[in-house]
């Protein structure tokens, strides 16, 4: 048993689809569960449906009338005739939501956001499972909902492991293909729809990898593997070949975006070998995340993040920054949903690089200035060199502000104004 992830980049059109059924012809696997995201930028149009819900209602019938028409350009170019089955299906799905909506009485926006938006995962699957029929391979469409099961935390909820490993192992067919949808669970005390966070369906085929012990998982991308810097910030990168599981830890922790976080732990303990291929190239090797050597080849990785925050404190009365003050400051930041990427403390002071994702500066600001003397720089641009050299670092910095500079044995961070 193996599992392939198909991500919306791959399934963006019909084409994309055909491409799909391509890959699974020419890698000749048989046994298999497919893990499908989203089309496309659907994730994007069910999300705008949420904020129409929860700010212009009236605007939810269009909304849902463009994720309509999107699905069925690709329908109509895969089907024959607009009489089968799967129109109906999509159609019975998007009433679904539509009825949902109307019945909602939760203004909690995660709650509703977990009911939505995960219909673009179970539109896509039922297309692919339904074109790869029509073209003679066979498979079993599953609802993933029915096998993953999770904590209530709405929109980044937790595997409850051992009635997942139990429901995945007792419904997977061990022999053919099952189609199954990324991102996308359930909570046990409801049984309402929860999602495993953004770009949660690597996440997914971690974890039928883990429960179906698998001997592979491949994730398929419009890229040729794992590069040791991001090409369009890179003019010149290198394909990594292997990448061991602590590096491949390291490299998602700092940001590398070809790796979702949370899809390696699993993955590690079992020992279960991680494909990063390219889905227009299905023979090529790609990259391997496994056991074994550090880095194939050994060779320095970037990694960037861009419109970063920085914000500096010290104490006003300039004494120490103890313990208490830094715990105040952590607590801060989770109830503010700012990411830390970078900490630096001294005796006075203490600096962090933070990801303003769910743009709340100027409320955490406020709560800091009342303890605080408070700086910050918002649009700062963070590094994050692994292996690097004296003389790429050197390069690196020229021409720039380095606001921060930290290194330890294997990583050097760089802050620098944009």
């Amino acid at each position: 048993m193996k599992v392939f992830k198909f991500g919306g980049a791959s399934v963006k059109d019909a084409e994309g689809v055909k491409n799909l059924s391509q890959v699974l012809t020419t890698t000749g696997e048989k046994d298999l569960v497919v893990v499908v995201s989203a089309m496309g930028k659907m994730t994007n149009a069910f999300e705008q449906v949420v904020t129409n819900y929860f700010d212009t209602k009236s605007e939810v019938p269009s909304a849902l009338n463009e994720i309509v028409y999107f699905h069925h350009t690709i329908l109509k170019e895969l089907f024959t005739s607009v009489k089968h089955p799967v129109f109906l299906k999509v159609n019975q799905l998007i009433t679904e939501l539509s009825q949902l909506l109307d019945k909602n009485k939760s203004k909690q926006h995660p709650f509703v956001y977990d009911q939505v938006v995960p219909y673009g995962e179970l539109i896509s699957t039922c297309i692919v499972s339904a074109y790869l029929q029509e073209i003679g391979i066979e498979n079993t469409f599953l609802d993933a909902r029915d096998c993953i099961i999770t904590d209530t935390k709405y929109r980044d909820a937790n595997v409850q492991w051992d009635e997942t490993q139990q429901r995945i192992s007792g419904v997977v067919k061990k022999k053919g293909i099952t189609v199954t949808q990324g991102f996308i669970a359930s909570e046990n005390t409801h049984n309402f729809t929860t999602t495993l966070g953004r770009e949660g369906s690597d996440y997914t085929a971690a974890i039928f990898g883990y429960c179906l012990n698998a001997d592979a998982v491949t994730i398929w991308k419009d890229v040729p593997g794992v590069l040791n810097a991001d090409p369009r910030y890179f003019n010149k990168t290198t394909l990594l070949h292997h990448i061991s599981y602590k590096e491949a830890i390291e490299l998602a922790f700092y940001g590398a975006s070809v790796i979702h976080p949370k899809t390696l732990q699993p993955l590690q303990r079992k020992e279960i070998p991680l494909y990063v291929k390219s889905f227009y190239n299905p023979t090529a090797a790609g990259t391997c995340v496994g056991k074994g050597v550090t880095l194939d080849p050994l060779i320095s990785c970037f990694i960037l993040k861009t419109n970063q925050v920085l914000i500096s404190l010290s104490s006003l009365d300039f004494s120490f920054m103890m313990e208490n003050h830094i715990g105040d400051v952590f607590r801060w930041l989770h109830e503010y949903k700012m990411k830390v990427e970078l900490i630096q403390n001294s005796a006075i002071s203490f600096t962090v690089c933070v990801d303003n994702k769910y743009d709340t500066l100027a409320p955490l600001l406020s709560k800091l200035r009342a303890t605080f003397k408070v700086k910050w720089n918002e649009g700062v641009t963070l590094y994050t060199i692994r292996h690097a050299s004296p003389s790429e670092i050197k390069k690196l910095e020229a021409n720039k502000m380095v606001l921060i500079r930290q290194e330890n044995r294997d990583t050097v961070q760089l802050v620098v104004k944009a």
